[in-house]
């Protein structure tokens, strides 16, 4: 009897989500902590964004009963600075490695973060699952599509805990918003506008740049599968700059918001997208665009409008329109602060038009949310490690990171290529040509 893949990844995500299953699978060999037990960390990858990660582990170390036991970086800087700041937290320096490699050989690790640069995380994550360790990998999860598949594919054969670091589907406001959304609130669906706007050069000028010498890391290592260039301080720290390395926008604030929209909907990958932008703003020698608008269209019948501008501030907002009402949110990516906004009647016919509105609150309280949240908070990486313990399915899965990585990657693929692109989820690929209607 021959196991097609389909049913070999519904097998996988059983055991993936099936609580004991998941112990007990000959796939899933690692050790299983225990309610009591203290969780050992592992961290791969510690520069800026790592950092914020290591602060965030460091808030739950009592908590969760957390420590880091184990750090990784190429950079010999990054890698000691964040042996010194885990001795600090946790009284006792970490084992310190240069390769990955050698930390995930360590079976006394039970927990991996890894937040290395953004084509890196599907290789990286595929690796740490098949290492047999759960694993909160920092979004996106890919930037390349057969990296996502196989990434997803080595986390749901494994049966680990995988949480991918969308950290807003955790957030209390963010709840509120999908529990009201279920009760029917805004009617039939047709539109989201999501626009997040920033005035500045965004990520030129990091200062290792100055700092970073070739002989103290490992500049092949870091290229991974990309063809070899010389040496490249900017590459290294400003990868989000160049096409080689990540799709900027899509990569950082795309996948924010469309996997905000899938969470609210449960929607996942969408039907087609196409995407236009330039380098309009910051003519600096950065590859990707600082100024980017796509169009999503999903399966379930709305279409999404996203759009970036990096050359102005003008006041960031979502909208979520339905026949019924609109749900407004104030402020840029992650902003608590959601209102209500009733539909009737319309301009045209009244220029003068009142509509009742009101805010979202959170159960027990009246108190309006702020327009803006810490990147820091623990709610995304507390589920995560609550799930560790549980073996229950954290909030954002490899599943929900494949549907963000398909999005982002059929965004950024539209606007190199100047088309509108599909996705075939029968045979899972993208091309220029309309799947067929069923």
């Amino acid at each position: 009897m021959t196991t097609s893949r389909r049913s070999f990844l519904q097998s996988a995500s059983t055991l993936a989500l099936g609580g004991s299953l998941a112990g007990t699978s000959a796939l899933s060999y690692a050790r299983i902590p225990g309610a009591n037990d203290r969780l050992a960390v592992g961290h791969i990858g510690i520069g800026a964004r790592g950092r914020g990660l290591a602060k965030i582990a460091s808030r739950l170390k009592d908590k969760q009963n957390l420590e880091m036991t184990a750090v990784c970086d190429l950079w010999s800087v990054n890698r000691e600075a964040a042996a010194a700041q885990a001795a600090s937290v946790y009284g006792r320096a970490p084992q310190s490695f240069q390769y990955m490699d050698d930390l995930l050989a360590l079976k006394n690790v039970d927990v991996v973060l890894i937040s290395t640069a953004d084509f890196q995380h599907a290789t990286h994550l595929r690796i740490a699952a098949q290492a047999g360790k759960d694993v909160y990998c920092e979004k996106p999860m890919a930037n390349n599509l057969d990296e996502a598949k196989a990434a997803r594919d080595a986390v749901l054969q494994s049966g680990r805990i995988c949480q991918i670091g969308t950290q807003h589907r955790s957030e209390p406001y963010q709840i509120a918003v999908k529990n009201l959304l279920a009760t029917g609130v805004l009617g039939d669906l047709s539109k989201v506008e999501i626009v997040w706007n920033y005035h500045g050069p965004r990520w030129r000028g990091r200062p290792e740049v100055r700092q970073i010498r070739e002989q103290d890391t490992d500049w092949r290592k870091w290229l991974l599968n990309k063809p070899y260039r010389p040496f490249d301080p900017r590459a290294y720290f400003e990868f989000r700059l160049y096409r080689d390395f990540s799709a900027g926008i899509a990569d950082q604030w795309l996948c924010h918001a469309i996997d905000l929209i899938n969470y609210f909907f449960d929607d996942g990958a969408p039907r087609s997208v196409v995407s236009a932008g330039g380098v309009f703003a910051w003519h600096d020698g950065r590859e990707n665009p600082d100024t980017f608008q796509t169009l999503i269209e999903s399966h379930k019948g709305y279409l999404v409008s996203y759009s970036t501008s990096f050359g102005n501030d003008s006041d960031s907002f979502t909208r979520l329109m339905g026949k019924q009402a609109t749900l407004v949110n104030i402020g840029g990516e992650g902003s608590p602060r959601w209102k209500v906004v009733e539909e009737k009647g319309n301009h045209e016919d009244n220029p003068l038009i009142q509509r009742a509105e009101r805010y979202v609150t959170l159960p027990g309280s009246t108190a309006m949310a702020p327009t803006y949240i810490d990147d820091n908070v623990t709610y995304h990486m507390d589920n995560f490690l609550d799930c560790v313990r549980s073996r229950k399915a954290p909030h954002a899965t490899v599943k929900e990171g494949f549907a963000h990585s398909v999005t982002d990657i059929m965004a950024t693929k539209s606007y190199w290529e100047g088309r509108k692109l599909y996705w075939h989820a029968g045979t899972e690929t993208i091309s220029a040509e309309a799947p067929a209607k069923t």
